[in-house]
């Protein structure tokens, strides 16, 4: 059965997943070493941002929404982070990485803002 109004309609998240998937094909280059240290927390961090978005739109409430798509944002930021660490380290570069997270950050915040102005 389809649900036309959901989740995965919104840019916002549809941008996420996206990072995430480009995450993980980044972290499967990473050396083994990292799997329970870079691997494991940039992976963490990433698919929270798409499941925190697809958690706040199934809420009612607009303050509960903006709630859940701060955590989105603070799980953004701590990813982005991981791609800088990634990139420092020598182990790949991320900027490609880094400037999808920053599109999707934009679009967060601008979503975030509009919310904020419904209340």
């Amino acid at each position: 059965m389809s649900n036309n109004r959901s989740f995965k309609n919104l840019i916002l998240w549809q941008k996420a997943h996206t990072l995430v998937i480009e995450i993980y094909k980044i972290t499967s280059s990473l050396p083994k070493s990292e799997q329970f240290g870079i691997i494991n927390q940039i992976q963490r961090s990433s698919t929270s941002v798409p499941a925190n978005i697809a958690e706040g739109y199934g809420r009612i409430s607009t303050k509960e929404k903006i709630r859940f798509l701060y955590i989105a944002n603070g799980s953004l930021e701590e990813t982005r982070y991981f791609l800088i660490l990634i990139q420092d380290l020598k182990f790949l570069q991320t900027e490609k990485a880094q400037e999808n997270l920053t599109e999707v950050s934009k679009i967060l915040n601008s979503y975030i803002k509009k919310l904020k102005e419904s209340l």
